[in-house]
């Protein structure tokens, strides 16, 4: 997995108003400075979240994983964790951690996962023209679900311990400790706890 992961969210009336086609671009553009000559350059970042100025009208914010340095791989690998362990969890933690990661990091069903198609048509899928796999849709009603499992299972997550060291702990390909894991979960509450508060969904692009 050598792609990034760039997660935007962002204000799903104002996003709908745009071509399908255009969606993608206009969140790159709202939290990237115009006329930039290098790859690299964006607004700063303040809590976590890169925002365009305050002279702006602010409708998308792209997060700024602290834990990954922005790759992709170690959300896939937290979610093969995941799907290691479910079930050695308890009922109500594990229903709670799936519906928190579900479409975010971790499909039950992958052959389900909306993301390819391009999250139902929200955006366009990916195609032999030269279009990004979109790697996940998240809609504000589904993020306002996560907000609330996240809750129910942050509490929690130091019952993940003993599952993690039985099913993860010193596999390839999964994350190289619990604490990494967990520092992964607390970035994705963080996020979907700020993106419920503002009604916003979730877009990650690679």
């Amino acid at each position: 997995m050598g792609m990034d992961l760039s997660l935007f969210m962002a204000d799903w009336e104002r996003l709908a108003r745009l071509p399908v086609e255009d969606r993608a671009r206009a969140m790159e553009d709202a939290v990237w400075p115009p006329g930039r000559d290098d790859e690299h350059q964006r607004y700063p970042v303040s809590g976590g979240w890169i925002w365009p100025p305050e002279r702006v009208e602010a409708w998308c914010a792209e997060y700024d994983f602290a834990a990954t340095t922005g790759a992709y791989s170690p959300h896939f690998r937290a979610g093969d964790a995941w799907d290691d362990m479910r079930g050695l969890v308890d009922v109500p933690l594990r229903e709670a951690m799936d519906t928190f990661l579900g479409g975010l990091i971790w499909d039950e069903d992958p052959e389900a996962d909306p993301a390819p198609t391009g999250g139902g048509g929200f955006f366009p899928p990916a195609g032999d023209d030269g279009r990004l796999r979109v790697l996940l849709v998240c809609p504000p009603g589904s993020v306002s679900g996560k907000a609330r499992a996240w809750e129910r299972a942050e509490a929690r997550l130091d019952e993940l311990r003993e599952p993690f060291a039985v099913e993860c702990a010193g596999w390839a390909g999964r994350p190289a400790s619990f604490e990494d894991f967990t520092v992964l979960l607390r970035e994705w509450g963080a996020v979907t706890a700020e993106a419920a508060y503002r009604g916003w969904g979730l877009v990650g692009l690679p």
